[in-house]
């Protein structure tokens, strides 16, 4: 039986301790081989950090973690370059104010490739650590979770507007660092509009809807068949339809209406438990998500239709719920009319309608205390 890597995001952890891969590195080297500048959004425990733990092992020249994966003998391992691994999570913006954090990241990310930074803002410092590490070659920037600072405020606009402009600052270096970057990588849970954090990476490729990257993340119906072939076959032995049920309650997730991928964190948690429950929505539902919809008396969420530029946008100020449903992984999508372009979103699977079902029924009956009728329909 395998072990599963429940919550590690740590790509050389997960390999040197004999924890389950799920091979993605050749859609992982198309990406990287094919381009220098991009943006990815997935929901949370989606495998974001993992992609860039990854990412940095292959840039780092770690041969050796890639045994038996597709990689191994399709990459030149001779030749290296320097990461810088931004990873908001692990900054502490709302102990030191987001100035601070990133200040001391950057002095951390300094000593760690032995330069000396001198100087004073955050935007100039991030440039001085790119020319400096770069100066044998390029380098390789991959950015975690960077709309963290903000989408942690959403409920105080002030604070929201501050940690954007402070980011919109940190950011703007990166359009004249071309011959400096080998790739960079940014990845996040919220797809802001351009104009308030990347205004000035007009080179910014946005994958997050690219047909060619849909199964980047996420576990495909022949992964999960392969990967977790022996697990299965116990399972079948007491519960024959397990297959039928893993598809009903975790597959569903789709960035084109074509591609389905079940949700990863569900899936091992499943396989680490052997039961059938709630696990991704129980991690962290945010409160103002549900709040927004209490308030926008949004419940009817299935054959919904959005063009692709509101699928697309997250605006802080005036906050519309089905771009934040279907970016925070609520929703998803079920087709993509070419036609009219106009996307259908709908729930992805059982786990999460029947989750936010109740988290909505609980918000309505606090809006009505005693009514008992209402019923969300999924048509």
């Amino acid at each position: 039986m395998s072990k599963y890597p429940i919550g590690l995001q740590d790509f050389k952890k997960i390999r040197k301790e004999g924890y389950l891969y799920v091979d993605k590195t050749q859609l992982i080297h198309k990406l990287i081989d094919s381009g220098n500048y991009y943006f990815l959004s997935r929901p949370r425990r989606f495998g974001k950090s993992l992609l860039l733990s990854t990412i940095k092992e292959i840039f780092s020249g770690s041969k050796e973690l890639f045994e038996g994966l597709w990689i191994h003998d399709q990459w030149n391992w001779s030749q290296r370059y320097p990461v810088i691994h931004i990873r908001f999570s692990q900054i502490d913006y709302k102990g030191l104010g987001l100035t601070a954090s990133i200040n001391r990241e950057l002095d951390m990310l300094a000593t760690e490739f032995n330069v000396q930074l001198l100087e004073d803002t955050i935007a100039l410092k991030f440039r001085e650590l790119i020319r400096k590490t770069a100066k044998d070659g390029r380098v390789v920037i991959l950015i975690d979770e960077y709309d963290k600072p903000v989408t942690d405020y959403l409920e105080d606009l002030a604070k929201v507007e501050e940690n954007r402009s402070i980011i919109k600052s940190f950011y703007s270096i990166l359009k004249d660092a071309d011959e400096y970057i080998r790739l960079l990588l940014i990845t996040g849970v919220s797809r802001f509009t351009k104009v308030s954090i990347f205004s000035d990476l007009n080179n910014l490729y946005d994958i997050t809807l690219n047909p060619h990257y849909g199964t980047l993340m996420g576990i495909t119906q022949q992964e999960l068949e392969s990967d977790f072939a022996d697990e299965l076959k116990i399972l079948q032995q007491n519960q024959p339809d397990i297959l039928h049920k893993l598809k009903e309650w975790y597959n569903g997730y789709s960035w084109d209406g074509n591609n389905k991928v079940y949700n990863p964190f569900s899936v091992l948690s499943y396989m680490g438990s052997g039961r059938i429950q709630n696990f991704w929505f129980q991690t962290g539902t945010p409160t103002w998500l549900v709040n927004l919809m209490k308030q926008n008396r949004e419940f009817k969420l299935d054959n919904l239709r959005i063009g692709e530029n509101a699928l697309s946008s997250f605006n802080v100020e005036h906050i519309a719920s089905l771009p934040v449903l279907f970016q925070t992984g609520y929703l998803t999508i079920k087709n993509y009319d070419e036609k009219t372009r106009l996307y259908e979103l709908g729930y992805p699977n059982k786990e999460v309608e029947e989750s936010l079902t109740d988290a909505l029924l609980s918000a309505y009956r606090n809006i009505f205390p005693g009514n008992d009728s209402f019923v969300i329909v999924s048509t």
